[in-house]
């Protein structure tokens, strides 16, 4: 089990990262539009540099939904691979059952 406090502060950035969602897509599509006048393309980037870091969405982490375990993580499903193995061995997830030679 990961420390709780690195899963609280991916959630905080999660929450962050959603609620300035659309005014940094926003900004963005300003910065990006060569058509905009160089000034307002400025005062863009500062309003874009002066949101918080965290409300970006790189900097969120895929972590184990049931574990936090930040390393290992499977996209599609959000379980590392630890947790997966023990799922399959459990049998509770269907179809998957464990290789042996």
């Amino acid at each position: 089990m990961a420390k709780m406090s690195a899963i609280n502060k991916n959630n905080r950035r999660i929450k962050l990262s959603d609620k300035y969602y659309k005014k940094r897509k926003l900004l963005k599509k300003i910065i990006m539009d060569k058509k905009v006048s160089l000034e307002e393309r400025f005062k863009a980037q500062q309003k874009l540099s002066k949101l918080p870091r965290n409300s970006s969405k790189v900097r969120i982490m895929n972590r184990c939904q049931i574990t936090g375990r930040p390393h290992g993580v499977y996209r599609k499903l959000k379980i590392s691979r630890i947790a997966l193995r023990q799922l399959g061995l459990e049998g509770k997830i269907p179809g998957m059952v464990k290789s042996s030679w």
